[in-house]
């Protein structure tokens, strides 16, 4: 199962780079192997079993004793937060993928091709048992984001891409460093092996958190983010944020903290005092912001940091939040961004000065658009306000003053969700705003509406999912 979900999207991308056909049918099969990619990862959401650990695994040998260090194994397997970064994975590349479509984005075969590679990528890492192969995965998901950003990206695509390389690549090679000294030192390559150690090393630990925090990002590690959400695409900006960021967040959660769990305590306090002050300052810049992408995009650097704090609280109310807020902020980020590439197809733009009043006399973009917003201020009852509190209850069993400061930070949420809103949607209409301006199309709610419905089943179930989570 596992192997199937890392190498259909894969040859997918090869069939659709290589064959010389026509746009509909390169996106048809670009299309129908998301939509196969997200079945199988349903199929293994219902048989999953909560009580069996690592399952859908597979382990050969791939390069006996590698540098005369180990062998390095395709040792790759699902568990309950590896399942669900999976699933993310699914339902963000099948809606990038649609939305793609719809806006039409030009050289449609190498788009697609790269959409589908980095959604091998990305599988390959939330499944990845041993430490070469996931710094594999790692690796390959930045060359098509680095081609999809400098090549379809905006005016300022260059200077965008080459921050967001610079950072990945500084953290990348620490990673690099710090696996091949940790296989020096514990002849495997194998995370279980290598936890099961139980090592105590401030370098490594925070060689692998830099790599893994700059992708998140954790301030003040986010200098790429606004260039990059700015500059790419609506649907790779979404998955950056939706997905990508998630990656970051998993490797603290599947390999720092799990190798180094004592070097993790001992420096906790730095890590949730600088997320608590990227979560009041992501919140405020987010507030700020004059246009629409701008909003969601430090919005979700606020968010990301309050996800590292219930990763540092070290307790296990705050992974649970974490993991469910990472699910939860995905879908809703994915469609937020996505939201706003459909404003800027009808209008030409996500400034607000320009815009407003995109809910007059279009009912269902303005009940699509206020849903989005419901949940990324976590009203009571949402999916997303399960996730925070859970957040919350293990930054105060962490320490009373960090959890204050969190829920004070977290309230901030409802300013910039609602003026987002309001300046998109509400008021007189905007210059931009033309009176024969449409309502969302059928096919735009197929894009906007799986990810809301995504949000209404977590909603209406949240602690099973919790439960599955572990």
């Amino acid at each position: 199962m596992t192997v199937a979900l890392i190498f259909l999207p894969l040859a997918a991308a090869v069939l659709v780079g290589m064959l010389p056909l026509e746009r509909r049918a390169t996106e048809g099969i670009a299309l129908l192997a998301a939509m196969v990619e997200l079945a199988l990862g349903l199929v293994a959401l219902i048989r999953f079993d909560i009580h069996a650990g690592v399952q859908f695994a597979t382990d050969r040998v791939i390069a006996h004793n590698l540098a005369g260090i180990a062998d390095v194994h395709f040792s790759v397997g699902m568990n309950g937060l590896s399942l669900f970064m999976v699933l993310l994975t699914a339902v963000g590349m099948m809606s990038a993928i649609s939305a793609a479509m719809w806006a039409g984005r030009e050289n449609p075969r190498f788009y697609f091709a790269l959409l589908l590679v980095l959604e091998a990528a990305l599988v390959l890492l939330f499944t990845s048992r041993d430490l070469v192969l996931f710094y594999i995965g790692w690796e390959v998901m930045i060359i098509p984001l680095y081609i999809l950003m400098g090549v379809w990206g905006g005016s300022g695509r260059r200077a965008a891409t080459l921050q967001f390389v610079v950072f990945t690549m500084i953290g990348s090679l620490t990673m690099l460093v710090a696996i091949a000294a940790l296989g020096v030192d514990g002849h495997s390559f194998e995370l279980t092996t290598l936890a099961a150690q139980g090592r105590d090393s401030v370098w490594l630990f925070f060689a692998f958190c830099l790599a893994f925090c700059v992708k998140a990002p954790m301030f003040p590690l986010h200098g790429w983010l606004p260039a990059a959400y700015r500059e790419s695409t609506p649907e790779v900006t979404g998955l950056l944020s939706g997905v990508v960021s998630k990656a970051g967040a998993y490797g603290l959660l599947a390999f720092a903290i799990p190798l180094f769990p004592a070097t993790a305590h001992d420096w906790r306090w730095l890590f949730l005092g600088l997320a608590l002050v990227g979560l009041v300052y992501g919140s405020l810049v987010a507030f700020r912001q004059p246009t629409a992408r701008g909003v969601v995009s430090f919005s979700s650097l606020a968010q990301m940091n309050l996800i590292i704090i219930g990763i540092f609280a070290l307790n296990s109310d705050g992974r649970t939040g974490a993991i469910f807020q990472m699910v939860n902020h995905g879908v809703v980020s994915l469609a937020a961004f996505l939201l706003v590439g459909l404003v800027e197809l009808r209008c030409g733009t996500d400034s607000f000065a320009r815009l407003k009043g995109l809910a007059n006399s279009r009912p269902i973009l303005s009940t699509v658009l206020l849903m989005a917003a419901l949940w990324t201020l976590a009203v009571p009852g949402s999916s997303a306000f399960v996730s925070e509190l859970y957040v919350l209850i293990g930054a105060f069993r962490q320490n009373a003053w960090l959890g204050s400061v969190a829920a004070i930070a977290i309230v901030l949420a409802a300013m910039y969700a609602l003026r987002w809103l309001a300046g998109i949607a509400y008021e007189q209409d905007g210059e931009a705003v033309a009176k024969d301006t449409p309502d969302l199309r059928i096919g735009e709610l197929g894009i906007a509406v799986p990810l809301l419905l995504i949000l209404l089943v977590m909603t209406a179930w949240p602690f099973g999912i919790m439960e599955r989570i572990g």
